[in-house]
Parts: structure tokens; C-alpha cells; sequence
């Protein structure tokens, strides 16, 4: 199987999920049509989907999602529910220059912004109070 066709497939997997897996998750997938697929196959081919925008690592979770957002130009917020596991992506405007002015009153320099937030979803939220 081609780098390209790797790709495909992850992205596919992913699509499939509809949820974060981890680079080991998606390669039990990947080995379903080849066997042979090895762990240096399945980060390849997420680290071109990330840089490409088509794919986020979660980082608190060390796992990866599909972008569910198009043409975002910072960094997602990632919102983690611990209880089911389901993240929502939002990208609101302006946030990376917040971060960036934020940061830049200590005197730091950002080369990377990542924004997980983890809590309850609203269903699971719900669930949890008291009636």
C-alpha cells in the first residue's frame, strides 16, 4: 500500500470513529486490510495529515481526531468530556493572538498553541445533576 493510500485509509478510520484514537487504535484498523501495516506507517501518515490541518493531536489524550472545523486559522479548543470521551472542536476567533499577547507580557515567545479543556459535555452533565 502507497503513502498516499495510507493516508486515505487513516483519514478513513477516523471518519469511521467519529471519536480520538490512539496511533496504535487506528494501526489495529490498518491491519485489517494489511497485515503487515507498521507503527511507522501509521505516524507518517498522521504526521502529513496534521501538518496538513486535516487531522488534530489531542495532546493530553495522545491520541488524534478528524478536524471537524474548516479553515480555522488558530489554534482548535479542544473540549474533552472525561465521563464519555467525546470532544468538540471549536475555533473561535482572535484566540491565538489572546494566547500570543497573553504570553508575550512574561516575556515568552510561543512556537505552538494547544487548548484542551477538560470537563463534562452537556449530556453527561446533565446525567450527573440531581434532578
Amino acid at each position: 500500500m502507497k503513502r498516499a493510500k495510507h493516508k486515505e485509509r487513516v483519514l478513513e478510520i477516523l471518519r469511521e470513529r467519529q471519536g480520538p484514537m490512539t496511533a496504535y487504535e487506528i494501526l489495529g484498523e490498518l491491519r485489517a486490510v494489511n497485515p503487515k501495516a507498521a507503527p511507522p506507517t501509521v505516524y507518517r501518515a498522521l504526521k502529513s495529515l496534521t501538518d496538513s490541518g486535516c487531522v488534530h493531536r489531542i495532546e493530553s489524550l495522545n491520541a488524534f481526531l478528524l478536524c471537524q472545523g474548516a479553515g480555522h486559522e488558530g489554534p482548535p479548543v479542544m473540549s474533552i468530556c472525561s465521563d464519555c470521551g467525546r470532544v468538540d472542536e471549536s475555533a473561535p476567533e482572535g484566540l491565538l493572538q489572546e494566547l500570543s499577547g497573553l504570553a508575550a507580557k512574561t516575556g515568552f515567545t510561543p512556537k505552538r498553541h494547544v487548548v484542551e479543556v477538560h470537563g463534562l459535555c452537556s449530556d453527561c452533565d446533565e446525567r450527573s445533576s440531581p434532578a
